[in-house]
């Protein structure tokens, strides 16, 4: 499985025959190079953890050229449903199987709602297992005690989760975050993209090291393989 970071809260995930990409916000976002280009995207699918802007902006331009499937809440696969997209819709603590492995929704603590003001459902956060590797991806979200329900089901190889604050979990509660859900191997994500979410990256590593934990910050384009 290899994860390539396309900033903010963006993510490409490579499967040896499907192809996933994670709340894609990319032409909105000013740190992103213009040698990545959304038209290099053909995802087979769209993974949503909810329907703020700066995670769903560029799904519709994607999907005239790939036609992905839409995985998200009810609330947002109706929405890009009705606009003619393929969607799957899910609920938090429901789980399915699809072509290329499994995926769970959990609970994420955020808010919710599309930039023209529809309600965009409850927030979430992804299990997915897939060639024998299981990932969490939290979502925007606050630290909350649910998360240690998490490896009472699944050992994870990789949680991405997000780190600056402000909107978010910060740096010291994204630690609390990975030993609640078990895992040493972090990937941070939700940072310097606006100056409410700035970090200080030599900080944020050294605070994970001290509490034995590996976190890795990608700069945009940059993959990493679990």
């Amino acid at each position: 499985m290899k994860i390539t970071f396309l900033g903010h809260a963006s993510l490409l995930v490579e499967l040896k025959d499907h192809t996933i990409l994670v709340d894609p916000f990319i032409t909105g976002n000013p740190m992103v190079p213009d040698t990545l280009s959304i038209k290099q995207l053909k995802p087979d699918y769209i993974l949503l953890t909810h329907a703020h802007q700066d995670h769903v902006l560029d799904v519709e331009e994607i999907a005239k050229h790939s036609n992905p499937k839409i995985i998200s809440n009810y609330e947002i696969a109706t929405y890009f449903e009705k606009k003619g997209l393929r969607v799957h819709p899910m609920n938090h603590g429901g789980s399915w199987s699809f072509s290329f492995g499994m995926v769970k929704y959990v609970q994420a603590v955020h808010t919710s709602s599309f930039a023209d003001g529809s309600y965009g459902g409850q927030p979430g956060g992804f299990i997915l297992s897939a060639e024998g590797k299981t990932v969490y991806i939290a979502g925007d979200t606050a630290l909350t005690i649910d998360m240690k329900l998490i490896p009472m089901q699944f050992s994870l190889d990789l949680a991405v989760l997000p780190i600056g604050d402000n909107f978010t979990m910060g740096i010291e509660d994204a630690v609390l975050a990975a030993g609640f859900v078990e895992c040493s191997k972090i990937l941070g994500y939700h940072y310097d993209t606006f100056g409410y979410i700035e970090i200080d990256h030599k900080k944020a590593k050294e605070t994970f090291q001290k509490a034995g934990k590996e976190l890795n910050l990608l700069a945009i384009g940059e993959s990493m393989n679990i």
